[in-house]
């Protein structure tokens, strides 16, 4: 089953599925939500960037930040001197969110129009990395995650810049994707009337890499970095190199 048909709760599916409850059941248009692994997983292996929503002394806030997964765990990084991250050392609750927009649906009524995408919320208790060996793996694997084999072609990172730099990981706990893919969708009389409706496809392509003008003679592109070719989907790039790297 593909992520455009999304497990809802109560299904007969018997993949393994995250817990439901008040906090991250889908209410509206329940049947777009899904709880399972597998689609909750490739909603957030798709995607480069979550934000990270939480609360500091009664005043919410939401960080957009890289980020990865690793089984039901995910990652982030960040500044040693940022907010986020200084708030985010005890276990403090906090949520994760993703959004891929597919397209534009224009309908036949303003009610009607809408868009195409996939989402996903992520519950969990976010803490820092403090052990050192912990620490500088998941500083590999934040470029590895986009660049397959990228960091045993680079010049080690200095303790300084690990120092520099912290890594927050949260244990999903509880979990959420919610999915439209049904394009144009009017009122049965709607469609007899002389109104234009269409869905505009939306993507995030790669495009004409633009190489560092300060490259020494002789440096050619790597072979890692062959997947980042113009005209391919990032989303699609994304999953391989997830699948790739991390598995």
């Amino acid at each position: 089953m593909s992520i455009d048909t999304p497990v809802p709760p109560g299904s007969a599916d018997a993949r393994p599925s995250y817990p439901v409850d008040a906090t991250n059941r889908v209410k509206r248009l329940h049947e777009r939500g899904a709880y399972d692994h597998e689609t909750v997983h490739a909603i957030l292996d798709a995607a480069t960037m979550c934000h990270v929503a939480y609360v500091v002394d009664g005043q919410p806030y939401c960080t957009p930040t890289l980020f990865w997964r690793e089984g039901n765990r995910l990652y982030w990084h960040g500044s040693s001197a940022s907010r986020m991250l200084r708030n985010q050392s005890d276990s403090q609750p906090v949520c994760v969110t993703v959004t891929h927009l597919d397209s534009l649906v224009l309908a036949r009524c303003g009610f009607n129009h809408s868009a195409d995408y996939r989402s996903v919320m992520a519950f969990g208790r976010a803490r820092l990395l403090t052990d050192p060996a912990e620490k500088e793996r998941a500083l590999v694997m934040m470029v590895d995650r986009l660049f397959p084999d990228r960091s045993a072609h680079l010049r080690p990172s200095t303790r300084q810049e690990i120092k520099a730099t912290s890594v927050v990981v949260m244990e999903i706990d509880k979990a959420s994707a919610k999915v439209r893919a049904k394009g144009v969708a009017d009122e049965d009389d709607d469609y007899a009337l002389p109104i234009h409706a269409e869905r505009v496809p939306i993507s995030m392509v790669i495009g004409e890499p633009e190489p560092c003008p300060r490259l020494l003679p002789g440096v050619e592109r790597p072979a890692h970095l062959a997947p980042y070719r113009a005209g391919r989907r990032l989303d699609e790039v994304l999953t391989d190199a997830h699948a790739r790297s991390i598995g």
